[in-house]
């Protein structure tokens, strides 16, 4: 099987990236499932390590702090980062989306106040586009106001799936602005920092039987900002949106990967060492099947991504392709990860292997940043009117 013609300075960033992740931050993943006290001081000494070994803020731009890689060089180190669902936040990557969107078009001020210590790790971002009353996936139906009332925005709404709200300085909250403009212009994006009076957060969702996280629903009671913390032009929400959906879809379908071949590998070892009825389990066809069909499904899963990525940094759209990516990536992830909590038998679904929190994870990787069916009727649309969109076989 080829291996990847990369160049030898990032083979060798690769290589230590995977030996962090492996040997400083999965050993500490069962401190910090427990999401108290004293995981945030772990996750703060993996922050210091990182730091300490040059692998903090790899991706973000080096004229605010990040180290300055291509865009193809930091989505080859997105698949390692992803061995582990902490990895991003013990390298700081975290932040990678909030920080392409504030690096296009946030304001010299705004950038001071919230890009830089965003990088440095100091802030957290997240933002606020879901509604509980709307379908999430169609934010043209968005119902979240923001009233222009002197130099200020009066803001109301109720959000939800706010990620990372109950620890995060800073919201970018999407709202109808311009309410006679066409659907797609209605919209603006404006920065509301979480200590704003009338910004109430109501509660940490509760997902998939996991009373943790980060998911928040959250009211904006006539919450006001300056006229300043408008993010780009007004009207532009969908557009800077997109802007932010597009690079970080590509990095969840490497961390996707990351996650995939973590799966694979345990299968495999389970596979070798597990005796039964008269054989290992490794020398059962129906277990082989499995292990064959995950390969295959990784090595495609990978080809499409990286075939996404590169038309992204060639300045592409890639429509087509993100999508295909989004809903094949995330499923390829749920199958291989389901395969493996089989050959693991009762053991898989226990909290003594990481399998049963990647199986919760790679059913929401099918729903978050668009669901399957949305990205398959966008690609189904595109391929209709030109199957030649997208595709590299045109």
């Amino acid at each position: 099987m080829m291996v990847d013609q990369l160049p030898e300075e990032l083979r060798a960033l690769k290589t230590q990236l995977k030996a962090f992740i492996n040997e400083v931050v999965i050993p500490s993943e069962p401190e910090l499932m427990t999401e108290d006290a004293n995981s945030e001081r772990v996750a703060a000494e993996l922050k210091t390590k990182a730091k300490e070994a040059g692998l903090w803020a790899l991706g973000h731009p080096s004229e605010i702090g990040g180290g300055g890689l291509p865009f193809m060089d930091f989505v080859y180190l997105n698949e390692v980062i992803g061995r582990s669902h902490w990895g991003q936040w013990a390298v700081g990557s975290l932040s990678m989306q909030d920080s392409i969107m504030l690096h296009l078009y946030a304001s010299d001020e705004q950038r001071e106040r919230f890009l830089k210590p965003l990088v440095a790790g100091e802030i957290y971002p997240s933002v606020g586009l879901t509604e509980p009353e709307v379908a999430g996936s169609d934010p043209t139906q968005m119902q979240a106001t923001a009233v222009l009332d002197g130099d200020e925005w009066v803001i109301s709404g109720h959000k939800w799936f706010t990620s990372g709200a109950n620890r995060a300085a800073f919201t970018t909250v999407f709202a109808i602005t311009e309410p006679d403009a066409e659907k797609h212009n209605k919209f603006s994006s404006i920065i509301v920092p979480t200590d704003t009076d009338g910004y109430e957060i109501v509660r940490v969702v509760p997902t998939m039987g996991h009373t943790g996280g980060n998911h928040c629903e959250v009211n904006y009671n006539e919450v006001r900002v300056p006229y300043e913390n408008l993010l780009g032009g007004r009207g532009q929400g969908f557009h800077i949106a997109q802007k932010r959906l597009g690079p970080g879809r590509i990095f969840h379908s490497m961390r996707w990967l990351g996650q995939a071949q973590r799966a694979f590998e345990l299968m495999c070892e389970r596979a070798k060492m597990r005796y039964a009825h008269g054989s290992y389990l490794a020398e059962k066809g129906d277990i082989q099947a499995m292990i064959a069909e995950s390969a295959a499904e990784i090595q495609a899963a990978r080809m499409m991504t990286l075939d996404a990525a590169r038309a992204i940094d060639s300045g592409s759209e890639a429509r087509t392709e993100i999508s295909l990516i989004k809903f094949w990536g995330a499923r390829m992830l749920h199958n291989v990860v389901d395969r493996a909590i089989q050959v693991h038998g009762a053991l898989g679904v226990t909290a003594d292997t990481p399998l049963e929190f990647m199986y919760r994870e790679a059913r929401y990787a099918r729903l978050y940043d668009g669901p399957d069916e949305v990205h398959r009727m966008v690609v189904a649309r595109r391929l209709v009117r030109d199957p030649y969109d997208g595709v590299p076989w045109a």
